[in-house]
């Protein structure tokens, strides 16, 4: 059964632009190579953080949206625990509104 999730990750600011590319990319090819289907990427720029994170005052935000099973879930956010270029990540299971049956008045 396939469910809709949401990753919401910081990297750290002093990254190039070619560098948080490449980082997107990855974490993308993870979660294709464990089928699931990246509906959407966004990418949120540099902004301050509510508070500092490893002596880092600021941090490029990026938003993912897919569908999946949930089994790659695990991998991908090992991958970022391990990663020096994300300081924060954060997964989300959403919840989709099921359509309302309609009320049938006797």
């Amino acid at each position: 059964m396939s469910h809709f999730y949401e990753t919401m990750y910081i990297l750290r600011p002093d990254l190039g632009d070619e560098s948080v590319d490449q980082a997107i990319a990855k974490y993308q090819n993870i979660l294709r190579e464990g089928g699931v289907t990246v509906l959407e990427t966004q990418h949120r720029g540099k902004r301050r953080l509510a508070y500092e994170i490893n002596r880092h005052r600021e941090g490029i935000y990026i938003q993912m949206n897919y569908t999946g099973d949930g089994s790659q879930v695990a991998v991908m956010e090992r991958a970022m625990r391990l990663s020096d270029e994300v300081i924060r990540y954060l997964t989300v299971k959403q919840e989709v509104p099921k359509p309302e049956a309609e009320a049938v008045e006797a």
